[in-house]
């Protein structure tokens, strides 16, 4: 495989998450129990052989760089190469916030100067898949394309959802000739899955470019402004991808998960997923608790029933309460005889006895961090 470096961008702030990104960047988002959406991005890297990743921050980005620190789950915290972290900063020249994907690479252009390999894998940080990027390399170089982006068809994704994507067209040759993005109206279902593979001479010209018309983001600016004049072919991917932009979307992502094909594709087949290590006891189950298709993580203690939902670490079901079709975050307490069905909670939230909450499966029902109800 030819040399390449990783970037990750991990977004700015998503009102579609509502209190789920209220306090973090909407690529910590919490998912499966232990795992935080930028694993996978950054997993599927190190999987690939790039030992090489520059993650551009933006918005509410400390609890995303607590959760990467030195980068050591991903075998990052290495001399040559490494874990790279590119946090928005004051200086006289701005406010230091990142207009747009475009200038936050642009504002760490010394880091692909400096750097030797010959091409750059660019993903976003809150999307749940399994790919190698080896592949993807190998057949950007065959295709002589300027620039691949991964595209995926989107007809198992509810078309409101499909409106919030960059939606391509592509001719017989695989080449882009049209690229929208968030049409009100998507032509068809192929959208591009926010994977980009180019040369790093290529995206530094782009970006200074850019940069100099005073043009800040790599989609619209960019791609879009380019597609007739650069050859941008269009790599369709058929695997399982989500992309966890709206609390329908984070609910649906999660509960996918408890369909054991889905967990087999991320999880066992192609490499592991890394994440940050915390030692726990093992989930207690005492004689009262009645689990079913259920993802219970490390010290939870369940003396309730869970069916059909996803708890995270230290979660604590007294007796008498019933948990269905729910995710319920790191160290939530549900007291006695609490009923919860379609709910999303949040850290730390504590739900009184005898409680009962209950939301859509379309449109779950959320509580926000540390609440008490």
């Amino acid at each position: 495989m030819k040399t390449a470096l990783g970037i990750i961008i991990t977004g700015g702030n998503n009102l579609k998450l509502k209190e789920l990104s209220a306090k973090r960047s909407v690529s910590a988002i919490a998912y499966g129990g232990r795992y935080r959406a930028i694993d996978f991005v950054l997993s599927n890297m190190i999987n690939s052989g790039i030992k090489k990743v520059g993650v551009v921050t933006q918005y509410s980005y400390r609890s995303l760089m607590d959760h990467l620190g030195s980068g050591k789950e991903w075998d990052l915290d290495r001399k040559t190469g490494g874990l790279f972290l590119f946090p928005p900063y004051l200086s006289g020249e701005g406010s230091g916030w990142y207009k747009g994907s475009a200038d936050g690479m642009y504002h760490n252009l010394s880091f692909l100067k400096r750097s030797k390999e010959e091409y750059v894998v660019i993903g976003t940080g809150n999307c749940i898949y399994k790919m190698d990027f080896k592949e993807l390399i190998d057949r950007h170089e065959k295709s002589n394309a300027d620039i691949s982006v991964c595209c995926r068809d989107m007809s198992d994704i509810d078309a409101e959802e499909i409106k919030h994507f960059g939606m391509v067209q592509i001719d017989d040759n695989g080449r882009i000739y049209e690229m929208l993005e968030k049409p009100n109206n998507p032509k068809g279902t192929l959208a591009s899955m926010g994977i980009y593979c180019l040369k790093r001479t290529l995206l530094m010209e782009l970006l200074e470019e850019s940069a100099s018309k005073g043009l800040y983001d790599f989609v619209r600016d960019i791609l879009i402004r380019k597609t007739s004049e650069l050859h941008i072919k269009g790599c369709v991917f058929d695997g399982y991808w989500r992309s966890m932009s709206s609390v329908p979307m984070f609910y649906k992502t999660n509960m996918e998960l408890l369909d054991p094909a889905i967990r087999k594709e991320l999880f066992l087949d192609g490499g592991k997923i890394f994440t940050k290590v915390k030692d726990e006891a093992p989930a207690k189950y005492n004689d009262e608790a009645n689990i079913s298709n259920s993802i219970v993580a490390d010290g939870c203690i369940i003396e309730g029933e869970v069916i059909n939902s996803v708890l995270f670490r230290g979660v604590k079901v007294a007796k008498g309460v019933v948990i269905k079709d729910s995710i319920i975050m790191q160290n939530t307490e549900v007291m006695e005889n609490a009923k919860l069905t379609n709910v999303i909670l949040d850290k730390e939230v504590v739900i009184s006895e005898g409680k009962e909450l209950k939301g859509e499966s379309t449109f779950p029902l959320v509580v926000g961090k540390r609440v008490i109800i």
